[in-house]
């Protein structure tokens, strides 16, 4: 038994090769682009406050519509913001080193299994999500398309509505994929049990 408890010991003691470490070490490359992109976190926040201010300094101003834009364009900071998390968290734990948040009771219940194959499907649910947003937002403001006045053409319209249906499809498409290697590695699994 004390065989066994002493192998794992003694392959994490030896050490790499140079080139080996090398490679391996570069993964800390990463650590300042998950810095920026704290920092351009730190701007969403300073965008929502700001439009949070801006609502409430014109609450009693703003008809219904554009509060409701306004709403829409704060839920679209938050969402962005979400989005910037699930990288930043998700990346440096699957790419560059482990948080060992394990029993904190702040760890997020998607980390637990997070890899690179879960991380790329919930990146494009959270695009997904703020495209809505956006189409949502273009979809209000059409209404002004027949006045004139809108900022939006039917061509930009229908464009985002295409854009938007793409990234749908895409998803699909990245779920499909990730279920059939799922499927076949189980299915390899199986075979070697056998």
């Amino acid at each position: 038994m004390s065989a066994l408890s002493d192998a794992p010991a003694r392959s994490k003691g030896r050490p790499l090769r140079p080139v080996p470490m090398l490679i391996f070490g570069s993964r800390w490359l990463q650590l300042p682009l998950y810095v920026g992109l704290i920092i351009a976190q730190g701007v969403y926040v300073v965008l929502f406050l700001k439009e949070l201010w801006h609502l409430f300094a014109h609450a009693f101003d703003f008809s219904e519509q554009q509060i409701m834009l306004a709403v829409l364009g704060l839920i679209d900071v938050v969402m962005i913001s979400n989005l910037l998390v699930m990288v930043i968290v998700g990346g440096y734990e699957t790419f560059v080193s482990r948080l060992n948040l394990r029993g904190h009771p702040d760890e997020p219940e998607w980390l637990s299994h997070v890899n690179a194959s879960v991380l790329k499907i919930k990146l494009a649910m959270a695009i997904i999500g703020i495209s809505s947003i956006h189409l949502l937002r273009t979809f209000i403001e059409a209404g002004a398309l027949s006045s004139g006045k809108g900022t939006y053409t039917e061509t930009g319209v229908m464009w985002q509505t295409i854009i938007h249906c793409v990234f749908i499809l895409s998803a699909i498409g990245i779920a499909i994929v990730d279920r059939l290697s799922n499927d076949s590695i189980e299915g390899a699994k199986q075979q070697v049990g056998h």
